[in-house]
């Protein structure tokens, strides 16, 4: 099985699970024994990076902060910090050349001191699957994978990022469902 860490799922119209309809969410890990990733494009209107760096006792960098993001229904009191940078954070994971997951809280400080990534997600929880029981999704035409791209990820508005995600690709997700076929 090849891994399909680095890459988006991308939830098609026939997504059952309505928690997942529209969302784009990027594989951090993936093999045999199941899935880890994160929803790129929900953001929790209820909770914003000042509330994260004040509840942590931490300083509010200047200039404007990213969404906090309901990362997945799974552990959604863990924070994760998705970013991209050339000099990684050694208490880091990288997912792919450039992108790292990390759940680390010095990454944290280094935020509210200006001194961390230019380009972050944080997120509250995140999307897991069991053994198999992504690879079942897929074969329910409920997921559609595609390699991830950084402009995507860290550039695109929320609201367009479903679309778009696909879009780079040629396809249009709004009509993915029309064409599904079996050979």
């Amino acid at each position: 099985m090849e891994s399909l860490a680095g890459h988006f799922l991308i939830s098609t119209p026939q997504m059952p699970d309505p928690r997942f309809q529209e969302q784009v969410i990027y594989l951090c890990a993936h093999n045999e024994e199941g899935a880890m990733g994160l929803v790129i494009n929900n953001p929790n209107p209820e909770i914003t990076m000042v509330d994260v760096l004040h509840g942590s006792n931490l300083s509010i960098p200047e200039g404007p902060l990213p969404a906090v993001y309901m990362g997945g229904p799974v552990e959604v009191d863990a924070g994760f910090i998705l970013y991209s940078t050339a000099t990684p954070d050694r208490y880091s994971v990288e997912v792919k050349p450039g992108v790292y997951l990390s759940r680390d809280s010095r990454l944290l400080e280094d935020i509210s001191l200006g001194q961390g990534p230019q380009c972050y997600l944080f997120m509250l929880g995140y999307a897991g699957w069991g053994a198999g029981q992504l690879e079942n999704e897929l074969m329910d035409n409920s997921w559609l994978t595609v390699p991830a791209d950084v402009d995507v990820l860290f550039h695109t508005p929320d609201d367009q990022k479903w679309r778009k995600a696909a879009q780079i690709f040629g396809i249009d997700i709004s009509t993915f469902g029309d064409i599904i076929g079996y050979a």
